[in-house]
């Protein structure tokens, strides 16, 4: 099947990946958008989880301050390598996110850093809403319960507020996929006067 530049053009520019892997994906899709999409965000997470135990020895501040001047948050974007976290799209990145922070204010950036403490009050609140549901049911309401309710808490799960079709954890991915480097949020901090 013959893909043409203009279709090229078009996965790029909703991607931001390069000329080749869309290519590529377009091929395997033949020539189906939306299932290109889909494979070159399986390659995503396969390339993420490829390079996730990398050191990290650089990485950008992103920055980001309220026009009304009353909410304002920092974000640390690490990566592998000063080439990268010199990049353009990469700043341009902890930036979003820093936004992204000061909209939504995260607890947490990942689920691991959920204290247990918390999950277990959470599962008290929610047992009563299980209770009396198929015992081989309730494990997995449970999962779905606690999931739904930290998931306004934790940076990585939440939708990304400039476009709700893609999570933080999926810009992450897709920064390690754009970047050929493992890409990871270090740290966060938001202000605010209320």
């Amino acid at each position: 099947m013959e893909i043409t530049s203009a279709q090229l053009k078009e996965l790029r520019d909703k991607t931001g990946i390069s000329v080749m892997q869309c290519k590529t994906a377009l091929q395997e899709a033949g020539g189906d958008m939306d299932k290109a999409v889909i494979i070159l965000k399986k390659k995503r997470s396969e390339a993420a989880d490829k390079k996730a135990d990398r050191a990290l020895g650089a990485g950008a501040v992103g920055s980001y301050m309220h026009n009304t001047n009353e909410v304002a948050s920092l974000v640390l974007l690490s990566c592998e390598t000063d080439f990268v976290s010199k990049n353009e799209e990469f700043i341009t990145l902890a930036k979003d996110i820093a936004m992204h922070v000061a909209a939504t204010d995260p607890k947490y950036i990942s689920k691991s850093e959920l204290p247990e403490e918390a999950i277990t009050k959470a599962k008290e609140v929610f047992a009563g809403e299980v209770e009396g549901k198929p015992a081989e049911m309730q494990e997995k309401i449970m999962e779905g319960k606690l999931a739904s309710y930290f998931k306004d808490q934790i940076l990585m799960e939440q939708d990304f507020i400039k476009n709700p079709d893609t999570t933080i954890a999926e810009m992450i991915t897709g920064a390690v996929q754009k970047f050929g480097e493992n890409v990871s949020i270090a740290q966060i901090s938001r202000v605010s006067v209320k």
